[in-house]
This record gives structure tokens, sequence and C-alpha cells, in this order.
């Protein structure tokens, strides 16, 4: 019998993706689960793999090369006889399988519309946190588990590739809250690529968008539809300064700082995380933050720190550097980059002061944050000083939320900074 592989659906998103590398050759053997092909959705690079053991017989889509979602891009034959027939299959076939997108052949069938046995391909399972039977620790996570005497032998890994990390100890002797959400780990079967670096561009050429670029452009425009405002405040971050300076040789980053500050002040706001429906305002359960990423080679990404007012700084700090590192190799699961609640956008670093944000798809708002810079101010006392002020403006979707609701969470956000910025280590 011979078998379609389908191009996926890797996120809820995605109506077409690109083909990596194929991980398999035609004529070679594949067993089930193995993986075959690697797909580049809009935001990620995913192993795919095999529901059929047999021999990939045909690639109907070359590397480098784009297919719609639920169309085939190869055959697998069960026996080495049939070859010759998925190979007549795929000749006769062709018109259909291999037609541009401006003909107007009709698009394949989705996947989702096809019977259960026909689907043939699926993101694999997290790998666990062993290799050959080892133990794959990071050196803080073994030195933690010896002094807490916790067995690590009896622990799953949620750093990448599965790797025990310090989280994984804290969270086995209660130290760490363990997230209302089931943690998911998210590194795929392959190791970890570099970066990529975008190629320089001659003047005057024409360089087509990456399919991240069209995922970004698509819901841009979606955002373009939604009623929004825009809310400013600035605020003194002498004491955020002062904390940052304090706790910076312990792994803590000024990122995961100001998403500390935000997560629990959106606690005291849930309006803040809610979004418009067509059945009225959902509310959400959890306060996810995404943070916006500048990919290599244009455009952008959101992973998100899941349950970021649950957790405690250094986690935190940690798992934002390893989402960094991943998603920059383009190595993120979907639910690590779509599930935000509440979005911020730092363009401080670049020395920017203000800056409007566009509204995410599927949220409420989203926290445009400048630069932290010496400013002349007249203090409590009546003198005149210099004080570091940032200021933050936030875009809101007016659907569900009003201009009071964005400045009394913008207020209270202040005035964790300013006076109570040391409650974000406990």
């Amino acid at each position: 019998m011979i078998h379609d592989i389908f191009m996926p659906a890797l996120s809820s998103t995605m109506t077409e993706g690109k083909i990596v590398s194929w991980v398999k050759s035609p004529g070679e053997k594949v067993a089930k689960g193995e993986t075959v092909v690697v797909v580049e959705s809009d935001k990620a690079d995913m192993d795919v793999e095999s529901f059929y053991e047999g021999y990939l017989a045909v690639i109907l889509v070359n590397a480098g090369e784009e297919a719609t979602v639920g169309a085939p891009i190869a055959f697998i034959a069960e026996t080495e006889a049939e070859i010759q027939e998925a190979k007549a299959k795929a000749t006769s076939d062709q018109p259909s399988t291999s037609a541009p997108k401006s003909t107007p052949t009709p698009e394949p069938t989705p996947v989702a519309a096809a019977a259960p046995q026909e689907i043939t391909a699926t993101v694999p399972s997290a790998p666990k946190s062993r290799q050959n039977g080892r133990i794959v620790a990071s050196p803080r996570a073994k030195k933690l588990a010896k002094d807490l005497g916790v067995d690590i032998q009896t622990l799953n890994g949620s750093g990448p590739h599965g790797r025990i990390v310090a989280e994984d100890v804290e969270r086995a002797v209660g130290k760490v809250t363990p997230p209302v959400t089931p943690p998911v780990t998210s590194a795929p079967s392959k190791p970890v690529t570099p970066p990529v670096t975008a190629a320089p561009v001659a003047p005057g050429q024409t360089v087509p968008l990456t399919t991240l670029q069209k995922a970004v452009v698509q819901n841009m425009l979606v955002s373009l539809e939604v009623p929004v405002f825009h809310v400013g405040y600035t605020m003194t971050t002498d004491a955020l300064d002062k904390l940052y300076g304090q706790i910076k040789s312990k792994g803590v980053t000024m990122t995961a700082l100001l998403a500390k500050a935000v997560a629990n002040t959106l606690s005291k706001h849930p309006i803040m995380t809610a979004s418009y429906t067509e059945q009225g305002i959902q509310y959400r359960s959890a306060i996810n933050v995404a943070i916006a990423v500048a990919m290599p080679d244009g455009g952008l990404i959101t992973p998100v720190l899941r349950n970021a007012d649950q957790t405690d700084i250094y986690s935190l700090s940690r798992t934002w550097k390893d989402l960094v590192d991943r998603s920059r190799a383009k190595q993120l699961q979907p639910e690590e980059y779509n599930s935000g609640t509440f979005t911020l956008s730092n363009l401080g670093m670049f020395g920017v002061d203000r800056f409007d944000a566009i509204l995410p798809p599927s949220q409420g708002a989203i926290l445009a944050i400048g630069a932290s810079l010496p400013q002349v101010a007249a203090t409590p006392e009546g003198l005149i000083g210099v004080q570091r002020r940032m200021s933050v403006n936030i875009t809101c979707d007016h659907r569900v939320i009003y201009g009071a609701q964005a400045a009394a969470f913008l207020q209270d956000l202040a005035k964790l900074i300013e006076t109570d910025v040391q409650s974000l280590t406990m």
C-alpha cells in the first residue's frame, strides 16, 4: 500500500509550510515514528514523523519549496516493490500536487477533512532527560540535587533536549510553585542549530518574505482592524536599577524583572489579559507574558513566560534565557510562542525613549517600554535632582479595555517599580 505524507498544521494560524530539509532520501527505509522531514512553520522549524513503516518512495515537495497545509509532500511505499508504483502515481498526480499557487487548480483537501487513517505526519513527543541510559543534567542541577538530597534519577527535565535544570530540582522540593498548566518539554529531537544570520542584500534587490515575515504581516493586518487607544506613563526606575545591580550576578535579567513586575500587577487587573470574542469578553486563567524578540534573519517572535506571576524571578530568568536561545535557533514549540495573554515590547536597549506597539491578535493589550534615562526632576522634598525615568506606552483593544482601566494598571505598575520593587524577589 502507498501512503501520503501531508504538510502538517504545526500551529493554529499556519496555512502553509516550507520544507527545510528531508532527513530521509528516496528509497530509504522509514520506521514508524521516525523523523522524515523538517518543516518550517510560521515561527519554528519542527521535525515531522511518519505514521507508517516502509520506504520513502517519492518526494513531491523539495527542500526550500512551500506547500499548503494538507497537501501531499511525499509518498511512502510499504514494500520496495511498490516504489515504482508510487513513482507512477506521483507522475500521474503531478498537475494537482505541484501546481503553483497562482494557477486555478483546486487546493488539496486539508488534513482535518481527511479520514483519520490518511493523516501521516505528526510532531514528535518531547525527548526524555536520559540519553543512552545516562542522566542529562546541568552542573548546577546536579550540585543542587546533592545539596538538597534529591534523587536526580527520578526527575524529568524541562530544559533543552529534556535536560534537567536547577528549576526541576527546586520544584521537586517545593521551592518553586508548579505552573497551573502542565509543563511542556519543548526541545525537539534534533540538535539545536546556530542562529541564522541574514545574508547581505544588494542595493535594488527584492528579497522574498520568509515564512516568519509572512506570518507577521498577516497578524499585523488583522490587528489593524481592531479599535485601539494608547495611554502613556512615566515612572522612576532608581529602585528598579538598584535591585537589578544587586541580583544581576545571580543570572537575573532586566527583561525578567520587567516581566515579573508586569505579571504581578496584572494579577490585580484581570481585564488587562482578557480578549474580545464574538461571544463576549474572554477572561484568561493564566498570566502568560509574551515578549517580542527580533530574529536574526528578519521578523520577530514572542516567546512566552507562562504563569509569570507564580514563578520566582530566578527561575523566570533561566526560563527566559532558554526561550531566547531556542527562539533564535527556531526550535520553539507553538505553545511557547502563541500562548501569551499580554505582550511586552522593549526597545529601551536601543536608547528609544517611547514608541507605540501594534496589538497582537487575540490579546487585549501590549506594553511598549522605552529606555530608562537620567532626567532632571523635582524631588518629594521640593528640591531639584536627577532621577532615572522610563516611559511606557500601552496599546489596548477598546472593545475590552477602557482608558481608566489601562491608567489604573499603569499606576499600580509604577507604584510597584518605584516603592515595592523588593517584592519581586520574594
